[in-house]
C-alpha cells in the first residue's frame, strides 16, 4: 500500500515538498545552482534538531542498558534453561531499577513518521497529482532525482554522475565506520557466548547498509541520508559524553 495517497499524509507530503521548493526559490539568488541541495540539507538539519529531545531519550535508555549489562548477563548465566524464568527476572530488574527495557522504543515510533513524511518527498516522482520539480533540480550537473543502480543499468551514466553519487556514498560510509569505531555498545548478553560477538558484527554491518541504499535512491534522498548519519554520529557523541556508558 502507497501511504501517499492517504489524504493525511498526501496533505502533509504536498506541504512538505512546498516549503522545500519555497526555500529552493529564496536560496536561489545567493547559492544558484546548490539552491535545492542546500534546501534539502538546511530543512534535514531543522528536523534532526526538532527531535533532539527524542535522541536524548534514547541515550538515557542506552546508558540505562549499560548500567545494567553485568545483572543482564548475570541473570542470563543463571536462567539460560528457563526462558519464562529468564524474562520474569529481567522485566523485575528493570522495575527495581525505575527503568524500563521499552525505554528507547517510544522515541524512535514519535520520530519515524516525521522522518519518513520527509523522506518520502525525495521518493515520489510525483506529489498531490503533479510532477515533483525538486527531483528535476540538479547538483554539479547531475539531477536530484537520478539514482545510481538505475542510471548503471539504463547505460546512462557519465562521469559527473559517478563522482557525485560515489563521493555521496562514500561519505556515508565513512560516517558508518566513524560510528562503529567511536559508538561501540558493551554487549548486553554474556560475552563468552557467540551470540552477542555475532550480534556485534551485524551491528557493524549495519553501520554502512545507509551507504548501500544510497545507491538505489534519488540523490535528493542520498543528500538527506548524508545529513542525517552525520547529525546522529555528531549528536550521540555529544549525548555519550553526557550520558556515559562503560564500553
Amino acid at each position: 500500500m502507497d501511504f501517499s495517497t492517504l489524504p493525511v499524509f498526501s496533505t502533509l507530503l504536498d506541504l512538505a515538498y512546498a516549503g522545500l521548493m519555497a526555500l529552493t526559490t529564496l536560496l536561489t539568488p545567493l547559492t544558484g545552482p546548490f539552491a535545492a541541495a542546500l534546501a534539502i540539507a538546511f530543512v534535514t538539519l531543522v528536523v534532526r534538531a526538532a527531535l533532539i529531545p527524542t535522541g536524548i531519550a534514547q541515550a538515557k535508555a542506552e546508558q540505562t542498558r549499560a548500567r545494567l549489562a553485568p545483572r543482564l548477563r548475570d541473570l542470563q548465566k543463571r536462567h539460560r534453561a528457563n526462558p519464562e524464568r529468564l524474562q520474569r527476572e529481567t522485566m523485575q530488574l528493570y522495575r527495581d531499577d525505575g527503568a524500563s527495557p521499552f525505554a528507547g522504543c517510544l522515541p524512535m515510533l514519535i520520530q519515524a513518521p516525521i522522518v519518513g513524511l520527509l523522506y518520502s518527498v525525495f521518493l515520489h516522482p510525483t506529489i498531490g497529482g503533479h510532477p515533483n520539480a525538486l527531483l528535476t533540480e540538479s547538483l554539479f550537473g547531475v539531477p536530484l532525482g537520478e539514482r545510481l543502480t538505475a542510471a548503471v543499468a539504463a547505460g546512462s551514466t557519465d562521469p559527473a554522475t559517478w563522482v557525485v553519487i560515489g563521493c555521496l556514498v562514500l561519505l556515508i560510509a565513512l560516517v558508518g565506520e566513524l560510528t562503529r569505531r567511536l559508538l561501540r555498545v558493551p554487549p548486553l548478553g554474556d560475552s563468552n557466548t557467540p551470540q552477542p560477538r555475532i550480534l556485534g558484527g551485524l551491528l557493524g554491518t549495519l553501520q554502512f547498509a545507509t551507504a548501500v541504499v544510497a545507491m538505489f535512491v534519488p540523490l535528493a534522498a542520498g543528500i538527506y541520508l548524508l545529513v542525517t548519519v552525520t547529525w546522529t554520529l555528531c549528536q550521540r557523541l555529544v549525548l555519550r559524553r553526557r550520558y556515559p556508558i562503560d564500553v
